[in-house]
């Protein structure tokens, strides 16, 4: 019969073997004891201290209330009879400071994950504002760059002896003002004219 020790720890173990056509409408006996004598009294079944009865459709169990890093001699046999040497084996539990160091490994994996995504999340959101800053400031900057040229268009043309009208929207083709003609300027057109005409009286001839 080959037994099967797994999931061994400090206080517990899982127990399988396979299924045996004499032990039908009965059950197994599973003897185990963490005292090595038993191997020197030959195979006794009064010799171990824990005996667990398992109906025969089950053919695995579970130990529990072990004691830490302990070997343990453990046998598997129908009807409670006395074992022989191929339906025993020997496992040994583990350490409590073995399964502390494994607890102690996967807090300190959760944490680490924890603070990395932590850190993904700040730098994500440091992205977003700084794109969304980026973005709404460009049509603050647009017209701002707008009344820049239009005042500087305005000095430029006053000095220059006209006057303009700038049109209220902006956009990437050059700027377009109605300029006006000075008031002085028109006068002064005038006045030439009116001269012209009284030196052509005084000279007799008709004015052009």
């Amino acid at each position: 019969m080959g037994i099967t020790v797994y999931n061994i720890s400090a206080t517990s173990a899982r127990v399988s073997w396979p299924s045996s056509s004499t032990c039908l409408d009965t059950f197994y006996s599973v003897m185990y004891d963490p005292n090595w004598n038993s191997l020197l009294m030959g195979y006794k079944r009064k010799s171990f201290m824990h005996e667990d009865r398992i109906p025969v459709s089950q053919t695995s169990t579970h130990l529990i209330s072990l004691h830490p890093q302990t070997t343990y001699f453990l046998c598997v046999t129908c009807q409670a009879a006395n074992p022989v040497r191929d339906q025993c084996q020997v496992f040994n539990t583990l350490s409590d400071s073995s399964e502390s160091k494994d607890r102690a490994g996967w807090e300190l994996a959760m944490g680490v994950w924890l603070t990395c995504c932590i850190l993904l999340l700040v730098i994500a959101s440091i992205l977003l504002w700084g794109c969304l800053h980026t973005i709404c400031s460009i049509p603050s900057q647009a017209a701002d760059s707008c009344t820049v040229v239009t005042n500087a268009s305005r000095q430029d043309i006053s000095g220059s002896g006209r006057l303009y009208t700038p049109r209220s929207s902006c956009d990437n083709s050059a700027k377009h003002a109605a300029v006006l003609q000075n008031p002085l300027l028109a006068a002064e057109a005038s006045g030439r004219d009116h001269e012209l005409r009284t030196l052509a009286k005084l000279s007799g001839s008709d004015p052009v």
